[in-house]
């Protein structure tokens, strides 16, 4: 009994700290009460205060930072629907953000045999490879990497024309409209992936790697988009039918 009794008061606790949070008393990054003065808040022992801070953290409204405290994680930058399919520049913008593109890298090649298996395409396809930034006012929220085949473009194709959102060149450029994503969804730990001034700082990702396909299900691009965590948060819609 005395085990129940301490949930519900670890309960009363996150509900409490939930609510705080939501109403703005402790803002993003800010720092919580210590363990000390939590259990004197509450009337209850260090180790229901830790179970509440730690049914927080997993629900991603806390950080623990070993001997510096538990701190307020900012909300995500921007908010976009797995099942829907669309630009990131367009998600940027619905989330009331300037999108932003920062070009790496404009290379043409052949792809990899990995790249021909996964794209279903000949191993001498050529394509454009591009590497990208993506910010939402200036705050970088992802980092993509994207192959184009070659053959969508016209003769004499310059890459350094490519510049901003893909899906808007393919469009307003070439005439072409993604309708299709197939995607797989993947966690993923690294510090080889981001690049530039905040890289040292991105090191947890959420990986959509997808195949865009238009309305005759032509492939028009694969790509391999690192969402830095907590910047960018996805929702899914899920039915029994």
């Amino acid at each position: 009994m005395a085990k129940q009794a301490g949930r519900r008061l670890a309960d009363d606790i996150v509900m409490t700290l939930k609510k705080e949070v939501a109403d703005g008393h402790y803002p993003a990054g800010s720092r919580l009460p210590t363990e000390a003065a939590l259990c004197e808040r509450f009337g209850v022992s260090r180790a229901t205060v830790r179970s509440a801070l730690k049914e927080l953290h997993v629900l991603g409204l806390v950080r623990t930072q070993q001997g510096a405290g538990t701190f307020v994680t900012p909300r995500p930058t921007v908010h976009d629907g797995l099942e829907r399919m669309g630009s990131i520049t367009d998600s940027i913008r619905s989330s009331g953000k300037e999108p932003g593109h920062e070009y790496g890298r404009r290379t043409l090649r052949q792809v990899l045999p990995d790249e021909a298996e996964r794209m279903e395409a000949p191993t001498d396809t050529e394509v454009i490879e591009l590497r990208r930034r993506i910010t939402a006012d200036g705050d970088v929220v992802a980092y993509s990497y994207d192959l184009i085949p070659l053959s969508l473009f016209p003769p004499r194709f310059d890459p350094d024309e490519l510049s901003g959102s893909i899906f808007a060149y393919f469009e307003n450029a070439l005439g072409l409209r993604p309708t299709l994503g197939l995607a797989k969804v993947h966690a993923v730990t690294s510090s080889h992936i981001a690049w530039g001034p905040d890289a040292a700082k991105h090191r947890l990702f959420i990986l959509l790697d997808q195949l865009h396909y238009d309305q005759t299900h032509r492939l028009l691009a694969y790509s391999k988009t690192y969402f830095v965590e907590g910047a960018y948060e996805f929702e899914l819609v899920r039915t029994s039918k």
